[in-house]
């Protein structure tokens, strides 16, 4: 049987496995494990251990669970709700401010979670009921919160872009700070969308009535102010010292689970209840990705050992006779087909393996690269029939917004999106850029 052969039987067992609802780490291994021992023998045993040692060893893996732990304190302990109020108060008197208003929240929680699920659980729990209350089009809110909620895996510390560094040995301070300029792009874009149909459709996102905004002193303001700015003076002091080079990366994100929990504390609601709840949640989140990556490691040597990469190389150059810029697009095509059915786990562990190297072999920034799967990634939680997002929204929305309106709601935003990843691929520097201001450019 030719390599080509096997590892086509390797991506037909995968999926087979995923139908039948086993989670991604399980299927990816088993698969990963029953190859090995095919081909190789006995011998093939010690590839889950060094899979296992190489994971323990990389030390940038301790960044995980202290943000993952941040961001469910942050959220637990109420302190996103003070900085949700500070954006209603502020942003509510223009059209479609409080939709502004839940897109900057969005990236607030971004930057302190680095998971899509904490910005959507938030901003359907906080934001979405004030939005339906203020008359907000259900349709536009749902959009809203589905597309601003992406932008969680897209800026720092995004636990998607640790994942891509694990198996695409890149380093992960450069993956983040690239997701810097795209990430603050499209939430530009998610913005300027909804202030100019807001301008055109008033209905869809009134102001805050007058009488209402007479009601709110300046000194209610500023004190809004001030308890909303606490979030951002711990991602400062997360990411600014890091940025600037006073800590490392995995100091920083010490810093940021200590900055969260001693603001916690000293707003009074630092309970047993909430650090049972933070610690079980954080603790479930950061073994998942653990197992994960550990499955696709043991995946993408098995795939090494194939020679697989090789074989689409040729493929795609000599017998397709593919310009390099082609093969790239070509590659973003197929993550948007997949994406309408598999998560990012799931797309990056199937095709890794085979486009890292190739994208290497093409003459790409990988740090690039790694900015478009991200980007990918957010339209493939958005985008029917499977889309992640979708179906989170459809638990947690009222009963009246129906599966209908939650996918037309989406329309907008997706386009926002495709228009921000096509930019980053005319002009790599939008990702680029920060991350060559840091560490040099390469």
């Amino acid at each position: 049987m030719s390599y080509e052969l096997i590892a086509l039987l390797m991506f037909l067992s995968f999926m087979v496995l995923l139908l039948t609802g086993q989670r991604v780490f399980g299927a990816i291994g088993v698969v990963a494990a029953v190859f090995a021992l095919a081909l190789w023998g006995e011998g093939a045993i010690e590839m889950p251990f060094a899979s296992t040692i190489t994971l323990l060893n990389w030390y940038p893996m301790l960044t995980l669970p202290m943000f993952v732990y941040m961001g469910y304190m942050l959220s637990e302990s109420g302190i996103a709700s003070d900085l949700y109020r500070m954006f209603h108060v502020w942003t509510g008197p223009m059209r479609g401010g409080l939709a502004v208003g839940t897109i900057l929240l969005m990236v607030a929680i971004s930057a302190m979670n680095g998971l899509s699920v904490a910005g959507m659980a938030i901003g359907a729990t906080i934001a979405m009921p004030e939005l339906l209350k203020r008359g907000y089009d259900k349709i536009m809110v749902t959009g809203v919160i589905q597309g601003g909620s992406t932008l969680g895996i897209m800026l720092p510390p995004s636990v998607v872009f640790v994942l891509y560094a694990m198996i695409a040995r890149q380093p992960v301070g450069q993956l983040w700070l690239a997701g810097v300029g795209p990430g603050l792009l499209l939430a530009s874009l998610f913005m300027i969308y909804i202030v100019v149909r807001c301008h055109f459709q008033p209905h869809l996102g009134p102001p805050l009535p007058a009488e209402e905004r007479a009601l709110i002193t300046w000194g209610e303001k500023f004190r809004l102010l001030k308890a909303g700015l606490l979030p951002l003076f711990i991602i400062f002091a997360m990411t600014g010292l890091f940025v600037m080079g006073f800590t490392s990366m995995v100091e920083s994100s010490a810093i940021g689970a200590l900055a969260a929990t001693v603001v916690a504390w000293g707003k009074g609601r630092l309970s047993r209840k909430v650090l049972n709840d933070v610690l079980r949640k954080s603790l479930g989140v950061s073994c998942m990705f653990m197992w994960i990556i550990l499955a696709a490691l043991a995946f993408g040597a098995v795939f090494d050992g194939l020679g697989a990469v090789r074989a689409i190389e040729t493929l795609f150059l000599e017998k397709w006779g593919l310009e390099p810029w082609q093969v790239l697009v070509l590659m973003q095509i197929t993550y948007l087909v997949m994406g309408t059915f598999l998560d990012d786990t799931a797309m990056l562990i199937i095709v890794a393996p085979l486009y890292i190297p190739l994208i290497i072999a093409l003459g790409f920034n990988p740090i690039w690269y790694g900015v478009l799967y991200v980007i990918t990634c957010q339209i493939a939680y958005v985008t029917p029939p499977f889309g992640y997002n979708l179906f989170l929204m459809r638990a947690m929305a009222p009963k009246d917004v129906t599966l209908i309106d939650i996918y037309r709601s989406i329309i907008p935003f997706v386009i926002m999106m495709v228009i921000g990843l096509g930019l980053v691929i005319l002009f790599p520097q939008i990702a680029l850029w920060l991350p060559n201001q840091v560490y040099g450019a390469k």
